[in-house]
Parts: structure tokens; C-alpha cells; sequence
């Protein structure tokens, strides 16, 4: 006896679902693993070179100092903190990813935006095309913004433990302990610091890939393989060009806070992101972590950015 179409779509929807938690496993497992070049990556976002840069030529031989790579930076951390403390942060990292996207999908289906059944592009015409394009962009930047939202009260918390390593403060410790100081020092719009840039950053990303994706596709790219390269690559390009965004969110996240990576000599006290992100500007170091691997400043800025913290005394975790 066939089945019907009603069950037939049940186990397709199920299927997809179970798939959806396995490629979510799978990220986590992957942001787990890479968590401490995310932790160095941070550091550095904040300002933070404690490895002093040594004197190079580039290939124009111009004098330039070099900052040491991602790796050794990570190996750093590992030398101070131990093994362990190389996944300082990761707890609230990890939950926030998972009220994310447990959330943002029910959120989005709840406001009528439920997950469509995608069409091969080349049996749409043009109206259809387009149609796809807007209901499909609406979908995605309800889920990022309302996902954005959900978790940055915890990337909040992992960055600040992250943070602590420039002052050797040990203020943030767990989830529910670093939720009471958050609160007794910035109320509820603690927990919201620094989320304007980030929500910038990630709809405009989205926004501009995407429709960036849907020009090309429909104009250029007829290839169906050639088309999932040139979604990876627009979406690096965009992310790359609002890279400054990140670095300012980053930093409005610990400014202010009891944190010395966050108070003068090492930041300035910000009254907003945009005061943040003309210092930064002034400064140049808007960019500041986008390089990991090739990492070299301005040999005239050498001494002002190795001196921009203290050295951490070598010691264990608490």
C-alpha cells in the first residue's frame, strides 16, 4: 500500500530536521576545536599584543615589524593559562549558539516566515525568481537578527572571560556568577553591549551577499557548482569589508567594564560605538585581527602597540 502525501512530507520534514542537528553538531564540534584561535582572535580585537614584534623587511624591503602569527599567539595563552585555559570562554559561546538556533527558527515560523521548499532557480522565471529572493531574504534576516539577539548576552560573558586574561582578573567565572556582574555593573543593557555593531555586521553581510549572490546567479553564473563557490566567495568578500564592525563590537563589549582591558591606559572609556569607531579610525586599527597569519604594523607604531597592555605574570587559572 503507497503512502500518502501527507506522510510522505512528514518524514521528509523529519529527515531534514535530524540532518539540521547533525550539521549543527557538527559546527559546534568545529567552533569547539578552533575556540582558542577565536580566543586569540579576540585579544588581539581588543588591542592586546603581548609578544613583542621584531624588525622585518616586506617584499618591497621596507622596514616593517611583525607580530607573531595566530598559532604562536594561541601558544601564548596555552604557556600562561595551560591547556585548558585555551577554552576560557567557550561555555557561554557554545550556549548562546544553541538558544540561537533552537529560537530563531521558531521565531521567524511564529511571524509567518516558515522555511519554503527551495525551487531549482533555472525552472523559475524572472517574477519567480525575485519572489523567492525577497521571501527568502525577509526569512534570513528575521532569524539573524532575532539570533543575533538571543545570544549576545552570552557572547557578552564569553568575551569578557576572554578579556580577563590582559588584567589577570578571575570576575567572570561562571554563567550565572558573570550574569550577577554583568548586571551590577551595566543593569540589563549590559548584557546588550556592543550589539549594535555586531547586528550591523551581520544583516548588512547578509544583505548584501545575498542580493549580491541573487545579481550574479540570475545575470552571470547559469553553472549550479559554479554558483555555491560564488556564494562562499561573496560572502567572504563582504564579511572582510565590514570586518571593522566586528573589531568595534568587540571592544564597546569590554569598555567600561571592571575589566583593566576595558579601562585607561589599555581603552578608553567610549560613550558609544561610533565615538569607538573613530578612535579606532585615528588610530588605524580598525582592522586589527583581520590578518592572522601575516600579521606586520608600521615600524612607527611598533612601540605604542607593544605597549598598549602589561604583560601577564606567568600563573595558572584559579
Amino acid at each position: 500500500m503507497q503512502r500518502s502525501d501527507l506522510e510522505k512530507r512528514s518524514e521528509y520534514s523529519d529527515n531534514k530536521e535530524v540532518n539540521e542537528w547533525i550539521h549543527f553538531g557538527f559546527r559546534l564540534a568545529v567552533s569547539s576545536t578552533l575556540h582558542p584561535l577565536d580566543y586569540s582572535k579576540v585579544l588581539i580585537q581588543l588591542g592586546y599584543e603581548p609578544i613583542p614584534s621584531k624588525l622585518g623587511k616586506s617584499f618591497l624591503g621596507k622596514p616593517v615589524q611583525f607580530l607573531p602569527n595566530i598559532f604562536s599567539y594561541a601558544g601564548y595563552i596555552r604557556q600562561n593559562d595551560g591547556f585548558l585555559g585555551m577554552y576560557r570562554g567557550l561555555t557561554p559561546k557554545l550556549a548562546g549558539a544553541l538558544v540561537s538556533i533552537v529560537l530563531s527558527d521558531k521565531i521567524a515560523d511564529r511571524l509567518g516566515f516558515s522555511q519554503p521548499t527551495e525551487l531549482d532557480i533555472a525552472d523559475l522565471d524572472d517574477d519567480q525568481m525575485y519572489s523567492q529572493f525577497k521571501y527568502n531574504l525577509k526569512r534570513d534576516v528575521l532569524i539573524q537578527v532575532s539570533g543575533v539577539i538571543l545570544s549576545h548576552p552570552f557572547h557578552v560573558i564569553s568575551v569578557r572571560m576572554m578579556a580577563q586574561f590582559i588584567g589577570r582578573e578571575t570576575v567572570y567565572k561562571s554563567l550565572i556568577g558573570s550574569a550577577i556582574e554583568i548586571y551590577k555593573d551595566g543593569g540589563i543593557l549590559g548584557f546588550f553591549s556592543g550589539i549594535i555593531p555586531k547586528l550591523l555586521f551581520e544583516v548588512a553581510c547578509l544583505v548584501l551577499s545575498n542580493s549580491t549572490v541573487y545579481i550574479i546567479n540570475k545575470y552571470l553564473i547559469k553553472d549550479k557548482m559554479a554558483r555555491q563557490y560564488n556564494t562562499s566567495i561573496t560572502q567572504f568578500a563582504f564579511a572582510s569589508i565590514l570586518y571593522p564592525l566586528q573589531v568595534v563590537s568587540t571592544c564597546m563589549i569590554v569598555s567600561g567594564s571592571r575589566l583593566a582591558a576595558g579601562n585607561i591606559p589599555i581603552m578608553p572609556n567610549y560613550n558609544n560605538w561610533l565615538e569607538c569607531w573613530s578612535d579606532l579610525q585615528i588610530r588605524g586599527e580598525l582592522k586589527r585581527g583581520s590578518s592572522l597569519f601575516w600579521r606586520s604594523i608600521p615600524n612607527q607604531k611598533a612601540e605604542r602597540v607593544s605597549n598598549l597592555a602589561p604583560y601577564p605574570a606567568i600563573s595558572k587559572l584559579n
